[in-house]
């Protein structure tokens, strides 16, 4: 719509966000009306008209089979748009146009803002299915009445009140129709239902729906005000009312078809299933990061006391195999950390490995730099917590190993996301600048704990490849390619 209108009218910014606010709304329109919308606004030459929007209703048969938005229509061809733009009215004289054989009657509404007439609206009802309307059909024709009387006269939509359609109850969800007092006159079948859910049990009609409302709803004190308010229609307003053994969420349309308020549309939806699954993933999500809230506690703890431990060894091996034990379980804490954050099953490893790499630093022999280039970005936690190890295990052995005591040098992390999104891949390079591997060197074969640790992770349990090979220039170069999902 935003192309369509800056390239063939001369409507200004403001005018194609009210415009914007009436296709938000019309839906509604479309529904009460059992016809389809399509919105013509002139061009800037005033000598054609170009259709910007289209909407079919929900209620009934569509009258257009093709889309519509896009098409140029010379002024003249359709006398209802020229006489609903020029005379600022709703034009329904002429008789009903054939559209491969099905019967369409054709009406036009002009939407007017601050006093102009920006567009034409095309309600185009199929009179194919027509039959002796029902109280509900009638209820609903009279409340499209209205409504097209509020857009033509410049009340309707609302301003300020952008509705997110998706979520805002729709006619077919529950209709009831009030008089100015906010005693209700109709109420549909689906409307009557869902208050019987809140605990009414006796009929809608000729109660004060604000005053109801407001008894069934269990609290007290100025929300039973503001719940009687809305209920009551008098403003444009969305709320959810919940009762003992229901929840249903309000939309009061105030109707003002001459300027002054003859009554009200509230649309209502039965959300209490939905608001019971809501709060049992709420619940569920509350349960998982407190078990991970939990496990990093639980992992801090053993890492404290073998911390103790190795205060107490007097073997300097066995001291420094504790303080390694001490760095593989901080590692796995830091991924059960960040996940007692998350609301889903996946972290931001970028933040792990800058701690895991600050956590292993501390252990650096002389003056080495430790840093990290590229991103790792999210990864699930059955990927992140083995990862966050083997990362551990890379860097500690890089720091023990390639450098001695008063060196300087520097250890850099470098990681790149690539491949498809069905096969997404992480390919992760740990370089050292220090000594290098010492000859005969085979990292399949040969190694400490620690590498050992890496090779049955990463090709284990990670499903990737590890190698380690001196570095191009000096020191070592160690390469993991790790199948990961994509990134979400």
């Amino acid at each position: 719509m935003n192309d369509l209108v800056r390239q063939h009218t001369a409507l200004s910014e403001s005018d194609l966000e009210w415009l914007h606010l009436l296709v938000s709304e019309w839906q509604l329109l479309s529904d009460l009306s059992f016809a389809d919308l399509v919105l013509w606004v002139p061009t800037l030459d005033g000598t054609r008209y170009v259709s910007v929007a289209q909407m079919r209703p929900n209620t009934g048969p569509t009258s257009y089979q093709d889309d519509m938005v896009g098409h140029l229509v010379p002024r003249g061809r359709r006398p209802l748009l020229d006489a609903a733009l020029d005379e600022g009215r709703i034009v329904r004289e002429g008789d009903p146009e054939w559209r491969e054989e099905v019967p369409v009657r054709v009406e036009s509404i002009p939407v007017r803002r601050e006093g102009r007439v920006l567009g034409v609206i095309a309600r185009n009802t199929n009179l194919l299915t027509v039959r002796t309307p029902s109280r509900l059909e009638l209820t609903y024709l009279q409340s499209a009445s209205d409504l097209a009387q509020m857009i033509a006269a410049g009340s309707f939509p609302f301003p300020g009140q952008q509705v997110d359609m998706d979520a805002s109850p729709r006619a077919g969800d529950g209709l009831i129709r009030l008089d100015a007092d906010g005693i209700v006159q109709y109420a549909s079948p689906n409307a009557l239902s869902a208050y019987h859910r809140l605990g009414l049990a006796s009929d809608l009609v000729g109660q004060h729906l604000g005053q109801l409302t407001a008894e069934l709803a269990p609290s007290r004190g100025p929300v039973d005000e503001a719940i009687a308010k809305l209920a009551s229609g008098y403003a444009p307003r969305e709320a959810e009312v919940e009762g003992d053994d229901g929840v249903i969420q309000l939309r009061a349309i105030p109707l003002k078809p001459k300027g002054t308020r003859i009554g009200s549309l509230v649309l209502l939806r039965d959300v209490t299933e939905l608001r019971r699954r809501e709060r049992e993933l709420i619940t569920k999500d509350a349960t998982i990061r407190e078990i991970h809230h939990r496990v990093k506690n639980n992992l801090q703890t053993v890492a404290a006391l073998l911390r103790l431990q190795a205060r107490r060894m007097d073997s300097d091996q066995g001291r420094e195999a504790l303080n390694e034990a001490v760095r593989r379980v901080g590692s796995i804490a830091i991924v059960h950390e960040t996940l007692s954050q998350n609301l889903d099953e996946r972290v931001q490893f970028d933040e792990i490995a800058d701690r895991v790499l600050a956590m292993v630093a501390e252990i650096s022999p002389g003056k080495i730099e430790c840093r990290r280039t590229g991103r790792f970005g999210i990864l699930d936690a059955e990927v992140a917590t083995p990862l966050s190890m083997v990362l551990t295990e890379v860097l500690q052995n890089a720091l023990e190993h390639a450098f001695v005591p008063g060196d300087q040098g520097s250890v850099e992390v470098a990681a790149l996301r690539g491949g498809t999104r069905e096969d997404a891949r992480l390919l992760i390079t740990v370089r050292d600048d220090g000594r290098g591997l010492p000859e005969g060197f085979d990292a399949q074969r040969t190694g400490n704990l620690g590498l050992q640790i890496v090779r049955t992770l990463v090709e284990g349990e990670l499903g990737g490849s590890f190698d380690m090979v001196p570095a191009p220039e000096r020191g070592t170069k160690v390469v993991l390619d790790i199948p990961v999902g994509p990134e979400k």
